[in-house]
């Protein structure tokens, strides 16, 4: 059989997407499949093979185009998926089952592992479940976001033989996450992982699925105590990385070549394959120490909470229960939203204010409260969780918002409004702190300078097509100049200029703060 025949492209056509999303159904390319199996048929003492997500088996067909003695185990939990395979490899050495990886072969290990495991976040899938599973198999601990595609990973790695090899395509987000500093320990621990192929295209390897993907070759051997990180920036650089990967076990030493001590999981991993932009620059600081950073509220049901103008008086709730806020991104055009800019999108009526329950005593707001609970609105994830249910998150308005997810650039608003925000921006609480205060307009101005933008960028989470996320905490641990350091001639000048910026918004401005803040900070002698 053609290991490229398309039957993967035959199937999505045919079967409804919303089907294929629930089952994370996203195909592998087959350059990519190539280069997994070629790392797995590096073990000369290659018999046995396990699939743990086998689709329709790209990576077992490419592995039998080129060796066909093999005998395959495949796993798979969609029963549709399954059949269609069972008929395409009816002749083949390969062993299909209808269970989940995850609670099942335990017993067994083999001589090859190839996955492309199922992208689920951990809200996808009984997380609670599959991670006491793991955590009781492999004497680990783990953070209750884990996304399961680690799950797959290293419960893969468990089940390598002795001089077995592992080849897995997944999201690269675990290097910089938060939840992937108790995977990483555990990859570090079992002393398996050799390469780490970082993509860094132009365009998503998986064409549906909006992630930035990378490789992980593994091999349960004492050949080497080293580790190889490889950016790659177009599919037609995979060659490169069978050519590397075919010397094994010599790990060439590169700028990107590590011992497995030497790695740190409590760090986010680009900065193991990734040029660092601080690096360009002295005295920095983590931004902790000027502001916090905190998401914005998260309402549990925005439907429920939010009201436009019109929402208001349909149910008679007058604005003393109501909070001002804003409930969308696109709500916010310009840099700086002025008490002008909230009153027009009010009187558009947009969605700018939150049930703010001060009295549930008030006929229509307890009318309204009725209406939730009759809707369920108080067995929801979040609101089942507040006592009462209807509560708000304390949070005042921030001085500073910031977008979660962005494409140009960090985006930051200067609330002047004094309003509240959803979740569709993190807010900014400068210090109060008299050794680090600066005046939020100070601090504004510099957060909109290109060096500030670049250096946050080091702390960036990466998805498909340029798609970039900064959680709180990538935020607050990430690093900015040490503005204090500055003589309080040249502190007082840009203070100056960022309070000029605030009252006219003119991007020279800014210009020229950066170009004093390059010449003060820049590492050049």
């Amino acid at each position: 059989m053609n290991p490229h025949y398309d039957i993967e492209t035959e199937y999505a056509s045919q079967v409804p997407l919303e089907h294929r999303k629930r089952y994370a159904q996203f195909f592998t390319p087959p350059a990519i499949a190539e280069v997994l199996a070629r790392w797995i048929l590096g073990n000369v003492h290659l018999e046995t093979v396990l699939d743990p997500a086998f689709g329709l088996g790209i990576l077992s067909r490419t592995l039998l185009s080129k060796k066909r003695t093999v005998a395959i185990k495949g796993f798979d939990i969609d029963e549709k998926i399954l059949s269609e395979a069972k008929q395409q490899y009816a002749n083949q050495p390969i062993e299909l089952h209808l269970q989940d990886y995850m609670y099942n072969d335990w017993e067994n290990k083999y001589d090859g592992i190839i996955c492309n495991p199922p992208y689920f976040k951990f809200h996808d899938y009984d997380n609670k479940t599959v991670i006491n599973e793991i955590e009781k198999r492999l004497s680990c601990k783990l953070n209750g976001f884990t996304n399961l595609y680690t799950l797959f990973l290293l419960k893969s790695i468990h089940q390598l033989k002795e001089g077995g090899r592992c080849a897995y395509i997944v999201p690269s987000e675990f290097m910089n996450s938060d939840y992937g500093k108790l995977v990483k320990s555990h990859l570090i621990k079992t002393k398996s992982i050799r390469y780490i192929v970082v993509f860094d295209f132009d365009e998503n390897v998986f064409d549906d699925a909006l992630t930035t993907s990378c490789i992980i070759l593994c091999a349960n051997d004492n050949q080497t105590d080293k580790i190889q990180f490889i950016n790659i920036s177009d599919i037609n650089q995979l060659s490169v990385i069978q050519d590397i990967t075919d010397k094994y076990p010599k790990i060439t030493t590169t700028n990107t070549t590590y011992r497995l001590d030497e790695l740190d999981p409590n760090i986010k991993w680009k900065n193991y394959y990734q040029r660092q932009n601080g690096q360009k620059y002295k005295r920095l600081v983590p931004f902790s120490k000027y502001a916090k950073v905190m998401r914005g509220i998260a309402t549990g049901s925005n439907d429920y909470f939010t009201f436009s103008k019109t929402k208001a008086e349909k149910y008679g709730i007058v604005e003393d229960f109501l909070l001002p806020c804003i409930c969308h991104c696109t709500d916010v055009c310009g840099q700086v939203f002025s008490e002008h800019d909230f009153d027009t999108l009010k009187n558009k009526d947009k969605k700018v204010f939150l049930l703010n329950v001060k009295d549930e005593r008030n006929e229509r707001v307890k009318h309204y409260l009725e209406e939730g609970v009759a809707n369920g609105i108080d067995k929801k994830y979040l609101t089942a969780s507040r006592n009462p249910w209807y509560s708000l998150e304390r949070r005042p308005p921030a001085p500073i918002w910031v977008s979660v997810f962005n494409r140009k650039g960090l985006r930051f608003v200067r609330n002047k409004a004094n309003v509240s925000n959803l979740t569709t921006f993190h807010c900014i609480y400068p210090s109060q702190d008299i050794f680090s205060n600066i005046s939020a307009d100070l601090l504004f101005a510099y957060l909109q300078t290109p060096t500030a933008q670049e250096i946050f960028n080091d702390n960036a989470r990466e998805y498909g097509n340029g798609l970039q996320k900064f959680e709180p905490n990538d935020l607050n641990k990430g690093m900015m100049l040490d503005l204090k350091s500055l003589s309080e001639t040249k502190l007082h000048e840009i203070d100056e200029m960022s309070k000029k910026y605030s009252q006219t918004n003119d991007t020279q401005i800014i210009k020229d703060i950066d170009k004093i803040l390059v010449t003060e900070f820049s590492n050049k002698q």
